[in-house]
């Protein structure tokens, strides 16, 4: 019987740019489509760290080189742009590829809001640099015009910060989960989804903030009721003592044995560790469930149990 699987899929597997994305989608696509041919449902999940980046400078750019016509863009309004753009490329890749095999099966994107808590201690401690390089001038004048958190980055320029926060609720989960009863394979949170909180009446506002992809992954398994989380990164399996000759693999962790590891520093902060963090928070919300650390071309072998690592209860 098939499984129902949240994919969340890393920069890897999008590239760094439009051609880049182009070319990568086509491989992703055929990963993705064998776990449809063995009957399981999938709903995707992806990163969007290049992508958003480059939106956010283009429009910076344009804001700049043109005050007086153009508008600042809000960077959840960048993170929607970056929702489209990848969820055209990557549901036609889909497309094609599902019609190539004889599959006759629905792809659509979901653009994805996901509610953040405003008083979340993230935003008193943006961390994420976003956009373009400043002069110390210019950053100073963003601080007073626009209120812009930025820091000076490693000898490079100035460059703006935003908070992080952890996500909380999927905003458009009914329409995802009736698509997915539907049979359609749907492409959601991108990006971590569009930070959002709620204001007066039923309004939602945009958070200056970006999602990690990994931890909104996780909820949105949680909340599609998902057998399975696989959570795509650049190593076939996790390992402690990382690139030490003492290295080892790790074929299956109890969220209890990853915790220790995590407390002995094994997994670097901003790479494997969020994996990890998001693996554990989902196998520990609900009986049966499991999540699988792995690449992208090993996703197939992984949910069969022959690699990866599998972290479950």
């Amino acid at each position: 019987m098939g499984k129902r699987i949240v994919i969340a899929l890393g920069g890897n597997a999008l590239g760094n740019n439009l051609p880049e994305q182009r070319i990568a989608v086509t491989q992703t696509a055929k990963a993705i489509v064998d776990l449809i041919e063995e009957g399981h449902e999938v709903i995707i999940s992806h990163g969007n760290g290049p992508q958003v980046g480059m939106i956010q400078k283009a429009m910076a750019e344009l804001t700049r080189a043109e005050p007086e016509k153009y508008i600042p863009c809000p960077l959840s309004v960048c993170v929607a742009m970056s929702q489209g753009y990848i969820g055209y490329d990557l549901q036609n890749a889909l497309r094609e590829e599902l019609l190539d095999r004889g599959i006759q099966k629905g792809v659509a994107t979901v653009l994805t809001q996901v509610e953040v808590d405003p008083t979340d201690p993230a935003f008193q401690n943006p961390t994420k640099p976003i956009g373009a390089f400043m002069t110390k001038e210019e950053a100073e004048r963003l601080k007073l015009e626009r209120g812009y958190n930025v820091i000076e980055d490693a000898g490079r320029g100035y460059r703006r910060v935003v908070a992080s926060p952890r996500p909380k609720a999927i905003v458009e989960i009914q329409s995802i989960r009736d698509m997915v009863s539907a049979g359609l394979v749907v492409v959601a949170c991108g990006g971590g989804g569009i930070p959002v909180y709620p204001t007066e009446g039923h309004q939602l506002k945009g958070a200056a903030a970006v999602i990690d992809k990994d931890f909104a992954s996780s909820v949105l398994a949680q909340q599609v009721n998902a057998d399975t989380l696989i959570i795509l990164t650049a190593v076939e399996k996790v390992a402690v003592n990382f690139g030490k000759p003492d290295q080892k693999w790790l074929d299956r962790l109890t969220p209890e044995q990853a915790r220790v590891y995590m407390g002995e520093g094994h997994f670097a902060p901003g790479s494997m560790l969020p994996k990890v963090q998001a693996a554990v928070e989902f196998a520990e919300s609900g009986p049966g469930r499991s999540a699988l650390i792995t690449l992208l071309e090993k996703a197939k072998d992984g949910v069969a149990g022959r690699t990866g690592t599998v972290i479950c209860q």
